[in-house]
């Protein structure tokens, strides 16, 4: 299995994904040849190896954040950001069926009927992913009165710690930190290597002995006002386990075989390398927002 480093996703400039097959040069689903882009998003590993994390025996006794947290993994709290206009649907052949984007079917529901819901499907700590938050937070902010934003973390790459971090999103969610800390949950692994499974001095994977724990990521929320002995006791929990299996099962049913990948009101999917870049991501989420509410 090729191993990633942080120097070298940097240095491809190119946008190959994650994915389940344990290389990081995996597309999800058959993809056109990439544009050139910022940066290489991530791949997740494969799907047949257990995310050991979603497995774990929860505690005799949840708080009440957890056991009241939503049932539909998919679904997340949206991000606070005034809505923008929105676009009118123009269908130009722009954008392909096949290339740009692919139907997940059977179209999945998102748990929230009264929003077209954008879904990035993701890992904090996939490179890719690193490199395209500042696009899905700008694809936040372009999105309609009529649409949100939600976060699926996946955990199909537990060669690379990615099980912890899905673990770790629900707690933050349940607790009401997961939009807050989206950004600096990154900056923690990717640029100051607080809780980093890679060196990123040499850009080698750190052994397994050394890779942040669960009670390294509560010292992490703690600096956002979570008691890091709930985040644990929440981390743990019976609830926090179905959210992660709902999670891995809707991750399945979407066709998702790379990180990132956006997923509109589970219905369509695509990668960045789909769109033809960054920007296009941002373009093409917004048509397929509008094709959406135009019911096309």
């Amino acid at each position: 299995m090729l191993k990633r480093s942080t120097f070298l996703c940097v240095a491809l400039l190119a946008l190959a994904a994650c994915s389940h097959n344990g290389s990081d040069n995996g597309a999800a689903a058959p993809q056109p040849q990439p544009a050139p882009a910022q940066t290489a998003p991530a791949a997740p590993a494969s799907a047949a190896k257990p995310a050991t994390a979603s497995t774990a025996a929860a505690p005799a006794a949840a708080s009440t954040a957890a056991s009241t947290a939503p049932a539909t993994a998919g679904t997340a709290a949206a991000t606070q950001t005034p809505a923008a206009p929105a676009t009118p649907f123009v269908d130009d052949g722009k954008w392909v069926e096949g290339k740009n984007y692919y139907t997940i079917e059977p179209a999945q529901p998102t748990g929230n009927p009264d929003k077209i819901v954008v879904t990035e499907v993701f890992s904090y700590a996939c490179p890719a992913c690193n490199a395209f938050h500042t696009t899905a937070d700008q694809i936040a902010k372009s999105l309609p009165a009529n649409a949100t934003m939600a976060y699926l973390p996946v955990a199909f790459r537990p060669d690379e710690n990615f099980p912890l971090f899905q673990r770790a999103y629900y707690a933050a969610k349940a607790l009401g930190v997961a939009d807050k800390t989206y950004d600096a949950m990154f900056d923690a692994i990717w640029k100051t290597g607080e809780l980093a499974s890679d060196d990123l001095t040499t850009g080698r994977p750190k052994p397994k002995s050394a890779w942040p724990t669960l009670d390294d990521v509560a010292k992490f929320y703690a600096k956002y006002g979570v008691d890091p002995k709930e985040f644990v006791a929440v981390a743990n929990s019976f609830s926090i386990n179905t959210q992660m299996k709902q999670a891995d099962d809707l991750q399945k049913a979407y066709g998702v075989e790379g990180t990132p990948t956006m997923v509109v009101n589970g219905k369509y999917r695509f990668t960045p390398g789909d769109a033809g870049g960054y920007a296009q991501s941002i373009e093409l989420t917004k048509w397929l927002v509008a094709k959406e509410a135009a019911g096309k």
